[in-house]
This record gives structure tokens, sequence and C-alpha cells, in this order.
């Protein structure tokens, strides 16, 4: 796999923002159709314990669990947009398919090696983007998606049941998965939410035979219980878990950090700029979008007028310290996650290339010791006002498996 880091970009486009996990939702959960998306269960943490000994460099490669890819990954999470031919992400940018495909592909020419989307973001669209685009250079990347929701496999319509992750919805889902994705086998395939119905060991045995089948490589779940963490990992060793996590939203801190170090789990970081927020994109007047394109920011408290002028404290934080390190307040953000662990990668996502080789800019940024004591203690200082996902997003977060039978 190509590790070469890329050239700096300086130039920061007003209109475009971090692109994250969200997706389709039934009316079931009383939030938006595509709406099914969920955050960290555990609370915000406190500073993570004591200054590293050494001065923290991101570097051109780094272990992901039981893999190696560079620092920076590429999170695609994209739907159809109202206008017929358009696609959009959760915050208001939007493209079309060829310049998904040349995106992801100017990804990897650039050195780019962890690709991320998911069965629901679209239902299937992403998917499907992301195997036309990686034809060709399949080889040149480790490719995660994810399973456990519940849709109808040929129109992508909810369907009543939720999240599924019975063991022959699985097996199913990994097929149309395959197909979509061009490719005999995933690297990486995660529970996005875990399933109350459904031991976990039941799902992990589903993950093993798949493995041994050579359909996939390694698995993880995203949003878990710490209990399910623990009971999946020993049915069979699990090699990511994937929360959101940035200096805006630091609670995988105070548990999941360290049970990942505890058992050698990767973390993957979806929402690694804040949706927009630390890439300074949001203003304190800043208003989003309902309609056509729902923003998801619209109805995340965190972002809603009356706490926005006191959460922009953070962001003026973050474009103080990137000047001070000559670099762009989303290069700073992502760099600061990536001096966190050695063992961290953030998948920011983007519509605009220009963002995107921005992002892939954090690898080249290295904090000292002092620094990073001192960035920690300022970003820990501002308390964020507003929790960050409606409830019945929230919800999904930190479920604990049903017991085995």
């Amino acid at each position: 796999m190509s590790t070469r880091t890329t050239p700096l970009d300086a130039e920061l486009h007003t209109q475009g923002l971090q692109r994250r996990h969200l997706m389709r939702t039934a009316a079931a959960l009383g939030v938006a159709p595509w709406l099914l998306s969920a955050c960290a269960s555990a609370t915000v943490g406190a500073v993570a314990s004591g200054a590293p000994s050494r001065p923290q460099a991101a570097g051109t490669s780094r272990r992901l669990g039981p893999l190696e890819v560079f620092p920076v990954g590429l999170g695609c999470q994209w739907r159809p947009g109202a206008t017929p031919g358009v696609v959009v992400d959760s915050y208001s940018s939007r493209f079309d398919r060829p310049a998904a495909i040349r995106l992801i592909r100017q990804a990897v020419d650039q050195g780019v090696t962890f690709i991320d989307t998911a069965e629901a973001y679209g239902p299937f669209l992403s998917e499907d983007i992301v195997g036309e685009a990686l034809q060709g250079i399949r080889d040149k990347v480790v490719l995660e998606t994810k399973f456990g929701f519940d849709f109808d496999p040929v129109t992508g319509a909810r369907l009543p049941g939720g999240r599924n992750s019975r063991p022959e919805h699985i097996r199913q889902v990994v097929d149309a998965q395959l197909k979509r994705l061009r490719t005999d086998h995933i690297d990486v395939l995660l529970q996005h939410r875990v399933d109350p119905n459904v031991p976990i060991e039941d799902v992990a045995g589903t993950i093993k035979d798949l493995i041994r089948a050579g359909k996939l490589r390694h698995y993880g779940l995203s949003e878990p219980g710490l209990q399910t963490v623990r009971r999946a990992h020993a049915e069979h060793p699990m090699a990511v878990i994937q929360n959101e996590y940035s200096m805006l939203w630091r609670g995988p801190e105070a548990q999941v950090l360290p049970l990942c170090e505890e058992l050698g789990i990767g973390f993957v970081c979806w929402s690694p700029l804040g949706m927009g927020f630390l890439a300074g994109t949001v203003q304190v007047d800043s208003r989003f979008a309902m309609a056509p394109d729902m923003d998801f920011r619209a109805i995340s408290p965190r972002f809603a007028p009356e706490v926005l002028p006191a959460n922009l404290a953070l962001a003026d934080l973050v474009r103080n310290w990137a000047q001070r390190k000559n670099a762009t307040p989303a290069q700073l953000s992502l760099a600061w996650l990536l001096a966190q662990k050695p063992w961290i990668v953030p998948i920011p996502g983007t519509t605009n290339a220009a963002h995107m080789t921005e992002n892939l800019g954090a690898a080249a940024i290295s904090f000292t010791a002092d620094e990073l004591q001192q960035l920690n203690a300022s970003v820990a200082a501002i308390r964020i006002q507003g929790e960050r996902l409606p409830p019945a997003v929230a919800v999904m977060s930190g479920v604990e498996a049903a017991p085995r039978r």
C-alpha cells in the first residue's frame, strides 16, 4: 500500500463540511427517514491521563489493531439528494456520482489506504459508489463496511424490525455487500449498532464462519456497550471499535479507549471534525436547513442557536492553535486525534477534493509533549453545551447485546 504524505492544501472552502456516519431510518424511531446513526455511549471523559513522554508524530502509517494503514482514512457516507442525480451528505454538501468516484480514486492516489462505508448509507448507494471507484485499485486499500439494520434488499426501504443482526440476516447482507462492492472479500465488517435482541456471541460466531469462508478478514463493533465488546472479543478477537471522537466529543476517553488499549483493539473515529465545527465552517449565526435535503445539525442540540456562541470558544481555540502550528483548523483537529494514541485512525468525509487533500496533511503535524499537554488542558476547560444527538438516535449507543442463550 502507498503511504505517501500528501502536500498541505492551505485554502479552506467555507461551504465544505466534515462528513460522517448518518443514514436512513424508520418512522418508528421518530426521526427523519434517512437518519439512523448514533453516538458514543460514554459521557464526556477527563483529559487523557498523563502527558506523553516524547513528541507525538503521526508518521506515514500506523497500526489499527491487526492492520497497517495511512493515519487518515476516508469516510464515504452519502445518500440520494432531493434533486435527481445529486448525491448528498448529511451536512448540506452535494456532488454527483462521477465526482464521488473521482474523489475516492484521488484519495487512494494520494496515499489513503483505509476506506469506510456502510450498507445503511443510501441505503446501498455509498457501497455501490465505493465498489465502482475501487475497480482496479482494490488491493491498495483496507475496505471497511457495516451491517446491522433491516432494509428491504431490493428497494432499500426500512423494515419494521429496526436493527437486525440475526445470523441468517448477516450472511445475506454480506453476500449483497460483496456484490455492491465488487470484491471477493471485506477487510473489516462492523456491526453498525448493537442488536439488543441477539446475543453478541451469535453475531461474532457468524462472522467467524464468514472469515473462515474467506468472505471477511476482520470485524468490529460501532458504538457498542463495554460488556458486549468483551463478550465479542472472547468469541473471536476484534480488530476495531468505531465511535464518534473529536475535540468536540471526548466521551470515548473515559472507558472505551482504555478498553481498546487493554484488548489490543484499534479505534476508528467517526465525525472527527465535529460535523464541520472544528474545521471552522460554523459561525455564531449559522443555521441549518431542514429541506429539501436535511442538514443533520438542524436537529443536533449542540448546534442550536442558543448554545452556538458558547460552543464556538472551542472553534476559536482550534483556530489559534492551527495558526501556531502553521496548519488549518481541520488539520490541527485531526492531528490532535492522531496524537492521543498510536492506534487511532480518523475517517473524515467530504465532497470536496481539496478538503480531502487538506485532511491528509494532518499526518505531517506533530506535537511536543508540552504542546499536547497544553492543548488537552485547554480543550478540557471548555464546556460544550447541548446534547450531541437527538434522544431517538442517541438511544442506540452503548447498548448491550442480549445474554447468551
